[in-house]
């Protein structure tokens, strides 16, 4: 059944005053991938009543008034992708489409959307309910952070929006509890994931530079954010607090992870799978063509890419639902009326991280001074690929389903190293679920390149493509794979893209149609990396290339395709070395997976996946993240 969207809706219901209203940047999309439904379930799960208004109208007060004022709040997201990159490119120009506008026209999501929701219910409601901030645009600008289009370094998007209170993370507990205690008239500054300001410094916890100092002071913002970001794990984080203006931002430890029932439990909901039809009359919604059918298995990530902000917005630590769970969804979508026998997508943030996690990671937290991939793989992380190979065999036995594909990114360090069931996983996926081509994101070749952005070496790379090209020779396909590449990264100069484009020539034989121009956005160790020139984690300088005309050359440099290259592409366009990435664009390359659309709404709640893979532009929070990789698919992705 629908959270209510209209007056109609709340009279069937019996509801003469809501609890709670969301209001979102995208239109209403009922979807365990998409932040603000699960939200909304979760607090009609609790006992609230809630609506959602996507899209409001922002010249006028009839969406915004429509429900009437809430009793407990109003909730504010920019929707699963933060509403920046969702409108303008890497280069600022205005996007024409997007993938959750009936319609497909990108003229509905205003620029800064959370801000300019939360003016607009001041302007209509007066003496209002509390406005409470979440999604994967607030959750990523909760902190002084670095705004790639107005090119400066802002304030708290709390203090900019003149809210109440911001839930950062996934914040399905956070958000009842705070419910909650609105409603018993309580003092709620205590909720973990809890942003709030406050006239005086709070007694325990650590206190950031000022916010005078890091918005002129680059030392200072990298010495911020160092502090910011190794304090984003549940089990280790402690109390932030920074002065911006006479008061200060409060930002209390994450959220503590779910435990499996729970996160079960709300994917257990009854979820429609569909917009709402008060939208759906202006036109179709593309987004629903990749995650109406699709399943997240897990959230999280311990990849650590240094342009994807899923570690700070979804966290580090990975975590996995049931079996049982996955397939009793498998079992609600087959039937769904329009479901026609393929599951569109089985994965998370990154697919291959399903079922396992650092024993040391669950009982103490993240380690601070290392991540569990980079520079190479953790001992203490145990990879093993069996349950998701079991988990892809039981779905396809389930009646009704004839495909079953895995979309979402693929970590293939990780099936390397995973001596016992990586092969084995890789043959699967080649054999029954993968369809003409898989995904992977080796970003550049570069050693220095890839060391600023955390990503496995060249080797590493080869190493996989023999193999992949190998089991897909014993099977008989014609399949290949799609390389992801970003250009401009910090680090990276024009002698690196030139590199970049000799590896692909001649030792990939591909091709790239499409690049990502990098994006710089909020709370990404890269972003602070193009900011100030150093790396915050480490001390250590390096270049950016700042100039508009030599980040688009960078980019065009690998699009080129050398004379010889063009004859054979047109005489056999069936393998790895002819095909090229049409599914990438230079400005959407979502965490495709994971806007947040999940989680986003807070690649991040967001999709899902959510944009939590900024720099990665639009690899959104789709709800896992994911939004964060492709132009096409909603939520964060990692790879």
């Amino acid at each position: 059944m629908f959270i209510p969207t209209t007056k109609k809706e709340m009279d069937q219901r019996g509801w003469k005053q809501l609890d709670i209203i969301l209001v979102t940047g995208d239109c209403y999309i009922d979807s365990p991938l998409v932040g603000v439904s699960v939200i909304g379930h979760c607090l009609i799960s609790a006992g609230f009543k809630v609506g959602i208004i996507g899209q409001p109208d922002m010249n006028s007060d009839k969406d915004i008034c429509r429900l009437g004022e809430p009793a407990l709040f109003w909730g504010v997201t920019g929707g699963c992708i933060d509403s920046m990159v969702a409108n303008r490119t890497a280069s600022g120009k205005p996007r024409r489409t997007d993938d959750y506008t009936p319609g497909g026209i990108n003229n509905k999501r205003p620029d800064r959307a959370v801000i300019a929701y939360s003016n607009l219910i001041k302007s209509y409601v007066k003496n209002s309910a509390p406005i409470v901030l979440g999604g994967l645009e607030a959750s990523l600008r909760r902190i002084a952070h670095y705004d790639y289009w107005s090119d400066k370094v802002r304030k708290s998007i709390l203090f900019d929006s003149k809210a109440d209170y911001l839930l950062y993370s996934m914040a399905e507990d956070s958000v009842v509890e705070l419910a909650q205690h609105l409603a018993k008239g309580e003092d709620c500054r205590k909720i973990r994931g809890l942003c709030y300001i406050s006239k005086t410094a709070p007694e325990k916890g650590l206190e950031l530079p000022c916010f005078e100092a890091v918005k002129d002071d680059k030392i200072a913002f990298t010495e911020m954010f160092k502090i910011f970001y190794i304090n984003n794990d549940p089990l280790t984080a402690q109390i932030l607090f920074q002065k911006q203006d006479t008061r200060y931002l409060v930002q209390n430890p994450p959220p503590t992870c779910l435990r499996q029932n729970r996160l079960d439990e709300i994917h257990s909901f009854d979820y429609m799978r569909d917009a709402h039809p008060f939208y759906l009359k202006n036109g179709p919604v593309k987004a629903l063509e990749t995650i109406r059918f699709s399943i997240l298995t897990h959230r999280g990530c311990y990849g650590e890419c240094s342009f994807c902000s899923i570690a700070v917005h979804q966290g580090r630590t990975v975590q996995s639902r049931s079996k049982n769970s996955i397939l009793n969804e498998v079992k609600a979508i087959t039937a769904h009326p329009l479901f026609k026998g393929s599951i569109m997508d089985v994965g998370g943030p990154t697919a291959n991280m399903y079922g396992f996690e650092c024993q040391k990671k669950l009982n103490n937290g993240a380690c601070e001074n290392r991540s569990c991939l980079f520079p190479d793989i953790c001992a203490s992380l145990e990879i093993d690929h069996s349950k998701q190979i079991a988990l892809l065999n039981d779905i396809k036995t389930v009646p009704g389903v004839k495909n079953v594909f895995v979309t979402s990114g693929i970590r293939y360090d990780m099936i390397l190293a995973d001596k016992k069931y990586g092969n084995r996983y890789l043959k699967t996926l080649i054999r029954k679920h993968i369809c003409g081509q898989m995904k992977i994101a080796p970003e550049h070749t570069d050693p220095f390149v890839l060391q600023k952005m955390q990503k496995p070496g060249l080797d590493t790379l080869l190493a996989f493509r023999e193999l992949f090209n190998k089991y897909t020779k014993e099977d008989g396909k014609k399949q290949f794979l799609s390389y992801y590449f970003i250009a401009a990264h910090p680090g990276c100069s024009l002698e690196n893209m030139k590199q970049l484009k000799q590896v692909c020539t001649n030792s990939l034989q591909y091709t790239p149609e499409q690049v990502q121009l990098f994006t710089p956005t909020p709370s990404t160790r890269s972003t602070m990396m193009y900011c100030t020139g150093i790396d915050p984690l480490t001390g250590d300088k390096c270049f950016v290339e700042r100039s508009s005309a030599e980040r688009q050359k960078q980019m065009t440099i690998l699009l080129s395709t050398p004379v010889f290259l063009k004859k054979e592409f047109s005489a056999d366009r069936h393998g790895d070395s002819r095909r090229s990435d049409s599914r990438r664009s230079d400005s959407r390359r979502s965490d495709s997976r994971r806007s947040d659309s999940r989680h986003g709404d807070s690649r991040h709640v967001d999709s899902r996946h959510g944009d939590s893979r900024h720099g990665d532009a639009r690899r959104g929070d789709s709800r896992h993240g994911n939004s964060k990789r492709g132009g096409k698919k909603s939520g964060i992705r990692n790879f």
